[in-house]
């Protein structure tokens, strides 16, 4: 079912998005070589609980934890643990959803610790355009195979890099996954039309190789690229509205200054 959100119903997944960012900013600083998944783990969970907040992720589905931290080769779904050591150069996806009092933000961000590589740091550029292109195509009237187009067009067949299909956005509200789904590939034209007040998560997982992943890991969630190469995501949550795709867990608010939700 898709459910049109109410300004009160939005400015409840606002509060959301704007826990999750401060907590990508605090990350921003603890990410770090010598730390482990476990420790990214942790320090979110107590940054949510603290802020009134709880992690949507955790016992989601038997998951028992409140993120999924992928590393380097990890599509998504990467369990935090203290055997998972980050190295210098390491990329860290870091995918999570923030329930505040009822009301949910899905985002994800990608980090780096320590110095980039520069394969790296194109490959997280390359990804973050895909995103704002995607995001660019969330307008009334347009149809979700716009927003796979834009994301798959530019990323394959301008940056010949791979997008995952496996995984994939969706509508969000009151649960984590309400219709539509929201692919990172499709076709001009086709899919669900977009309507004011629906709120979706576009959030590519862009592989520098082959867009494909391999078998889930014996953890029963972690997902990694099938021929090894490095994989980046992005997430935001949004509103599509009138006046265009609004952002509700914007983490530069000066870059996204035309896609801030304001009533």
């Amino acid at each position: 079912m898709i459910t049109l959100k109410s300004d009160r119903e939005i400015q409840g997944m606002q509060a959301a998005g704007d826990i999750m960012v401060g907590l990508f900013h605090a990350l921003e600083d603890y990410i770090k070589p010598g730390i482990t998944t476990w420790d990214v783990d942790h320090f979110a969970y107590e940054y949510i609980t603290a802020h009134d907040a709880t992690p949507g992720e955790l016992n989601f589905e038997g998951y028992k934890y409140s993120t999924c931290v992928s590393v380097n080769d990890m599509i998504c779904h990467g369990c935090p643990s203290k055997d998972i050591l980050v190295k210098d150069g390491d990329l860290l996806k870091v995918d999570t959803v923030i329930n505040y009092h009822g009301y949910l933000s899905d985002s994800c961000h990608t980090f780096v610790a320590g110095t980039p590589a520069p394969e790296v740091k194109k490959l997280m550029e390359v990804t973050h355009k895909a995103l704002y292109l995607g995001i660019d195509q969330a307008v009334v009237g347009n149809r979700i195979g716009d927003i796979g187009w834009a994301i798959q067009n530019y990323a394959e067949n301008e940056m010949g890099y791979g997008v995952v299909r496996e995984y994939i956005g969706h509508g969000i509200g009151p649960t984590m996954h309400e219709k539509p789904d929201v692919p990172h590939y499709g076709e001009v034209g086709h899919g669900t039309r977009l309507k004011a007040g629906m709120t979706i998560t576009i959030e590519p997982m862009v592989n520098i190789g082959d867009w494909r992943s391999g078998e889930t890991a014996d953890d029963g969630w972690t997902v990694r690229t099938l021929d090894g190469s490095l994989s980046c995501q992005y997430e935001h949550t949004l509103v599509v509205t009138d006046d265009g795709p609004k952002i509700l867990s914007s983490f530069d608010n000066d870059f996204d200054a035309k896609y801030l939700w304001h009533k």
